[in-house]
């Protein structure tokens, strides 16, 4: 099973030195986030990848950049991405009732047409405010009625951090997700200089639980290890790929 590593994780630290510590620890993927592709610009950044035997299958894009079709296209196309995904809404743009998610999965629709008829993948990545309830259901649900051919990609630790039963939601919603993020949450009142997350499997989600249903109720086929601020990252990308091999293919 191939293995991302998910490059937000470690924008505080030396991208060159960052690649070549995961790709020594076995990653064999990597996942972009918007500043990246800037610096370096997306030739040279496709450089250091295949200089360290890595790709970068998925993305994150924003959303402006998303509705910017022709340069996300050249983008993909440099750094050889196979599935381009929204990564999240600024706080403004939220939606704060079920008309507002329809809307906007209506918008997201419209957004990946050109990227799916280019042969790409598009989705959407959640984070805890799609799972704030409206009328007995998630913001999330009405993204993903109104989007159909819109994919997800799922971070299990934001589900809970949303309150919500990820096993549950998991499988209801599996065959809408197409990668996972792995990462996890510290118990309550402790890391507060990481965020209060923690290195997968070191934490509080169950992954042990979680992954048959992940492996055998949805479409996954990335999984991409994320901390959102660890303040070490040779601990954290060595502790999340241990956890991800031994939860097994």
């Amino acid at each position: 099973m191939d293995i991302g590593f998910q490059l937000y994780s470690a924008r505080n630290y030396s991208l060159a030195d960052v690649l070549k510590k995961v790709a020594a620890l076995g990653y064999t993927q990597v996942e972009g986030y918007g500043a990246l592709y800037a610096n370096p610009d997306p030739a040279a950044l496709k450089a250091l990848l295949d200089q360290n035997g890595l790709t970068m299958p998925t993305a994150h894009i924003s959303l402006g950049d998303l509705e910017d079709t022709k340069k996300t296209l050249k983008l993909a196309e440099t750094l050889g991405i196979k599935v381009v995904v929204c990564p999240w809404l600024a706080p403004e743009q939220r939606p704060t009732s079920a008309e507002g998610w329809t809307s906007f999965g209506e918008k997201l629709q419209k957004i990946g047409k050109p990227f799916q008829d280019a042969g790409l993948g598009f989705g959407y990545h959640n984070h805890d405010f799609e799972f704030v309830s409206y009328n007995g259901r998630y913001g999330m649900d009405y993204l993903l009625e109104a989007a159909p051919a819109v994919d997800c990609e799922a971070d299990v630790a934001w589900i809970v951090r949303g309150n919500a039963d990820p096993a549950k939601w998991l499988e209801a919603n599996g065959q809408r997700i197409i990668a996972i993020h792995v990462k996890d949450l510290a118990p309550a009142g402790t890391a507060e200089d990481e965020g209060g997350w923690a290195d997968a499997g070191h934490g509080t989600v169950p992954w042990k639980a979680l992954w048959p249903i992940i492996r055998t109720k949805t479409r996954a086929g990335y999984f991409i290890a994320e901390h959102d601020n660890p303040n070490d990252i040779d601990r954290f990308a060595s502790r999340a790929i241990a956890t991800i091999k031994a939860l097994g293919a």
